[in-house]
């Protein structure tokens, strides 16, 4: 909060008249980010109806994904929150409202949901993850140094690099490895949706 205050040019105890604490202002951060992904997202015009309702949904994630990319910093604050704000409420009541158009059950939305994930708002949690200021290089040597131990993650991990910042919300989420998690997602639902 003192940072904050810095930040604003304001002493820190002058931000509690507004704000009862940090949490507060985490969730107003997050108000503020949904909301500009429900005004990105509410501007998609696309049918849902019957096997639309797969590139709605792919548009809505992916449009959400785009705000993302310019708050980089959003997928962390969005982890943090244990509660739901109105924004968040209206743009997941969105999706769901596409995949009901599309045929699907509540039951089966329901589990799509959860498949989804973080992935709904347009990230996803890292797997793997070595932390701040780690670059390809230092995660390179680490792994070459465990290599004995871990075979296969370690092989993977030092010929896979992802180094386009612009599209990455974390050390591994670019946007090819978000859309091809997603296109699998999106797919399997699908089929779900036309056997039941």
């Amino acid at each position: 909060m003192r940072r904050l205050a810095e930040e604003l040019g304001a002493e820190a105890m002058s931000i509690y008249y507004h704000v009862a604490n940090k949490d507060a202002v985490l969730d107003g951060i997050v108000d503020v980010i949904a909301e500009e992904i429900n005004e990105v997202v509410d501007r998609i015009e696309v049918s849902a109806t019957g096997a639309g309702w797969k590139t709605a949904v792919r548009q809505r994630i992916l449009a959400a994904r785009q705000v993302l990319l310019r708050h980089p910093w959003a997928p962390r604050v969005l982890e943090t929150r244990t509660t739901m704000s109105p924004a968040l409420l209206r743009y997941h009541d969105g999706l769901i409202g596409l995949m009901r158009a599309g045929g699907f059950s509540y039951d089966q939305i329901h589990h799509a949901m959860h498949a989804l994930g973080s992935r709904a708002l347009g990230f996803t949690q890292e797997l793997f993850d070595p932390g701040d200021g780690a670059d390809n290089d230092d995660t390179a040597a680490a792994f070459e140094a465990i290599a004995d131990q871990v075979p296969y993650l370690a092989g993977m991990l030092m010929e896979i690099a992802h180094d386009d910042p612009d599209s990455t919300l974390g050390w591994c989420d670019d946007q090819t490895e978000f859309e091809f998690a997603l296109d699998l997602i999106l797919d399997g639902l699908d089929r779900m949706r036309e056997t039941a």
